[in-house]
């Protein structure tokens, strides 16, 4: 089956192209997501419609990812992780941890423009890219830190406090 893209499809193709995939796929993925319609005569005309207008979002779009890649590029996430002797964790860092450290931060990111290949299972620096446009790509660095360790530099920080009310009253 022909259908035409409403929206970019990873692997498959971009806004406002035909292209030729399975029935079922079509059927049961594509058209109810609203992601493509069926390329008939009737709708290849509305098509070349529809291409002036995504280009010139496209455009806009793109502006807006160089603004935000402008304020992404400086940010540093960290992440306080409990980890075995060797720096594995026990647990790992998934692109929805990111997504939600970064909404912390205050930029509203969808986890899914989040390309980590495999969640980040080890303690340490890492360089996360996050695709905000086809054309644009930002990387932001993740650090990966020992809970334990967190923890020792805490507790003599705390040592050097005066004792509480309850402690002297013993």
């Amino acid at each position: 089956m022909e259908v035409i893209l409403k929206e970019d499809v990873a692997n498959l193709g971009f806004r406002g192209e035909v292209v030729k995939v399975a029935d079922g796929y079509a059927r049961n993925f594509l058209l109810p997501r609203k992601l493509a319609m069926q390329a008939t005569a009737a709708n290849k005309a509305v098509i070349e419609q529809m291409k002036v207008a995504a280009a010139r979002r496209s455009a806009t779009e793109k502006a807006q990812a160089e603004e935000l890649l402008a304020k992404l590029e400086p940010v540093v996430l960290s992440f306080t992780r409990k980890s075995g002797e060797h720096g594995h964790l026990f647990g790992s860092v998934t692109s929805s941890d990111i997504a939600a450290e970064l909404a912390a931060q205050g930029f509203e990111v969808d986890r899914r423009k989040i390309q980590l290949g495999d969640a980040i299972k080890s303690l340490g620096d890492f360089k996360v890219a996050i695709r905000l446009h086809r054309e644009v790509t930002a990387r932001v660095t993740v650090k990966v830190l020992d809970e334990a360790a967190e923890e020792k530099t805490a507790a003599p920080a705390e040592a050097s406090e005066p004792a509480s009310e309850e402690t002297k009253s013993e």
